[in-house]
């Protein structure tokens, strides 16, 4: 297939190297000091303070493209070169923008133009620029004086290189461990998974099997090996990954997560706050720590009947089999047979169905139903074979850009992610389309065959194609609140989690299955399955992310900050108050969890929650009105795609629902009401 060219600008994957990012990195960090080091004091008329502020966007335009290449390939093609350099520019990147967020006279500049009386004639977008960079100023600390704002800095800078050490950790961790395994031990496990792990053992030159702790690996044992030593292994280096309990124990994250979290406490206690979390929520949708604290809460009461019921169930199931303790290790397993045995499926039974070409296919026609946009890939130069560039097009005009990186591999950063590369923008050049990276790690292919997906890859998919659809189709032209920047954190996965909707829908579904050989739809028997199973285990897997929630909030909320023992023991009380699945005493989870110590939901893992019930709620009006309802998608598109940071949060979804969210479609979209979607 011959593919035309990218029209947008794209990076030259093929060419970049890094020295070429060195210099563009330390070219465009001396551009900004530059900047900064002349503006001496506030600009006199309103139109040369505009002016500077343009100049901010355009040094951050500069600077986002320039790391946002680098930071990429550290995720996806980690080696030790790109990690040396990334790590090398660390120090540089986080002092300048400390300076940024800490200078005054750009901080006046803003308050100036904010109190002139010109203001209220400013577009929304530039009204919202600056009243959130106003507030994103007090937060860094531009009112501190002397030595504190001295040890700002400083904790700024470390808090950056403590986070990239967590995440590196992480990964060497994973990529660190695999177990050879005999033919015995790979007893139940489908045949598309031993070719997998076969493949995995070719890469290492043995004539075996071998598991790791790759996402695709680890749950293909969790989920199917009858051995119930191998899945009590991988399950002991998995949850023991980067920490003490690991038999790599030059990965550990102990020191570092104690070092994070008295680092934040200190910050926070800089800044006038109690706690890191009160910090944290100063920039988010939730008024405050007790109202995120009240809703985990209350939506743990609705779980927690649910969730009894299913751990008896799976007790149950176990026991047939005479284990009369079920184990951490067993939890997967048994789910699995149970789903078999209540609702006749299996993920196994639906992977032929879901062919990833296909998916891909379905899911851009999805969003073609939705939204009036054609989706084209188009010829451009990748950091991996896995990867493929796409551009947008609406009546013709190209409006943005994405890549695909969908498959595990060594080298890359586990979990799945949206990352811009390039924002929506005004430039001297013109306007300037957003591009963006969308990044999973789904079972690869094996052998001639395309990828095949569980129905959770599916979703997984759609999920992050809601985030790209955010980055891509904003309307906003200043960069600091188009797409997804200026979106307070705990609503900007409202869009991800809304996309996941159309993973369940008998309509949608027809365009994402075809079967590998047959080319037949989902029958109607495995989609009536599918279908029934939706709110299997619901109640588990809500309290599951409660726990989360709840022990990320507890320890920024400390003070003073914990240590090992204390994170321990907090993660140990949360976990007696609403965990229902039984853990083991040598469980380091928080040791891997990335999210709050290397990604940026610190105090604010709650988001996944809070925005379930945005992205709920939402849906509910496309239940009423038509899944594929035009006009309500043209409504979606306008009012929560569109507008970025211009608008706020709860502003955004009164516009779109004409009132404000309510918790009921959420229950319902859980399995734990029978309310009417009608109602």
């Amino acid at each position: 297939m011959t593919l035309e060219k990218a029209t947008l600008p794209v990076p030259q994957f093929d060419q970049i190297t890094l020295e070429q990012l060195k210099e563009k990195i330390q070219s465009a960090i001396q551009q900004g000091q530059q900047f900064l080091n002349e503006l001496t004091e506030v600009p006199d008329s309103i139109q040369q303070q505009l002016n500077t502020l343009e100049q901010v966007d355009r040094l951050e335009n500069n600077m986002s493209e320039a790391w946002g290449v680098l930071s990429h390939l550290n995720a996806v093609m980690n080696n030790a070169e790109t990690r040396e350099l990334y790590q090398s520019l660390l120090p540089g990147l986080s002092e300048y923008y400390t300076q940024l967020g800490q200078h005054t006279a750009l901080y006046q500049t803003y308050q100036h133009a904010h109190d002139n009386g010109l203001f209220d004639t400013f577009p929304a977008a530039q009204q919202s620029a600056i009243k959130l960079a106003l507030r994103d100023f007090k937060l860094s600390g531009v009112a501190l004086e002397g030595e504190a704002k001295k040890r700002y800095a400083e904790i700024s800078a470390r808090l950056s290189q403590l986070s990239s050490d967590f995440s590196n950790h992480v990964l060497d961790a994973t990529q660190a461990y695999f177990k050879p395994l005999t033919e015995a031990q790979l007893k139940g496990l489908p045949q598309g998974s031993i070719e997998l792990l076969k493949q995995y053992g070719q890469q290492r030159e043995l004539h075996q099997a071998v598991a790791t702790l790759d996402f695709p690996s680890y749950i293909a044992i969790m989920t199917y090996a009858e051995d119930r030593d191998v899945r009590e292994a991988l399950y002991k280096a998995y949850t023991t990954r980067a920490s003490d309990q690991s038999e790599q124990t030059q990965f550990d994250n102990t020191q570092v997560m104690e070092e994070i979290l008295q680092l934040r406490q200190e910050m926070a206690t800089l800044l006038g706050f109690n706690n890191y979390a009160e910090l944290s929520l100063a920039s988010k949708m939730a008024p405050n720590v007790e109202t995120v604290d009240q809703f985990l809460i209350e939506l743990a009461e609705h779980a927690r009947a649910p969730a009894e019921k299913e751990i008896a169930e799976l007790k149950a199931i176990a026991a047939q089999d005479g284990i009369t303790e079920l184990q951490p290790w067993d939890a997967t397993y048994y789910s699995e047979k149970l789903k078999v045995q209540q609702f006749n499926l299996s993920q196994e039974d639906l992977k032929p169905y879901f062919p990833a070409p296909k998916i891909i296919q379905g899911l851009f026609s999805i969003v073609n139903r939705l939204y009036g946009i054609e989706i084209i890939q188009r010829e451009a130069p990748v950091w991996h074979t896995d990867a493929h560039y796409f551009e947008l097009e609406d009546q013709g005009q190209v409006i943005g850009g994405f890549y695909f990186d969908l498959y595990a591999r060594s080298g890359k950063r586990g979990g799945a992610w949206m990352s811009g590369f390039r924002s929506r923008m005004q430039t001297e050049k013109g306007l300037q389309k957003p591009i963006c990276y969308m990044v999973c790690n789904f079972t690869p292919p094996v052998g001639d065959q395309p990828a095949l997906l569980t129905h959770d890859e599916v979703t997984t998919l759609f999920h992050e194609f809601g985030h790209g659809l955010h980055h891509m189709l904003t309307e906003v032209d200043n960069i600091a609140v188009a797409g997804t920047h200026g979106v307070a954190w705990d609503a900007v996965e409202l869009p991800s989690q809304f996309m996941e909707f159309w993973t369940w829908d008998q309509e949608s579904l027809d365009l994402l299955s075809e079967h590998i050989e047959s080319k037949q739809t989902l029958p109607a028997e495995l989609l009536k399955a599918l279908q029934d199973a939706r709110f299997f285990q619901s109640g588990m897997q809500t309290l599951r992310q409660i726990e989360f929630a709840m022990f990320d909030l507890n320890i920024h909320k400390a003070n003073p900050a914990l240590d090992a023992s204390g994170i321990q023991s907090t993660l140990d009380e949360i976990r007696q108050k609403y965990a229902v699945v039984p853990t083991v005493s040598y469980n380091r989870f928080q040791h891997g969890f990335s999210h709050i110590f290397a990604g940026g939901y610190a105090a604010g893992y709650y988001s996944y929650k809070w925005a379930e019930v945005l992205a709920s709620d939402a849906f509910d009006r496309f239940e009423k009105e038509g899944i594929f309802n035009t006009a309500t998608g043209k409504s979606f598109r306008q009012f929560i795609l569109a507008v970025g940071g211009k608008d706020t949060a709860l502003d955004a979804f009164i516009n779109f629902r004409g009132r404000e969210p309510k918790i009921d479609a959420l229950l319902r979209h859980q399995g734990w009401t029978n309310a009417s979607k009608n109602a």
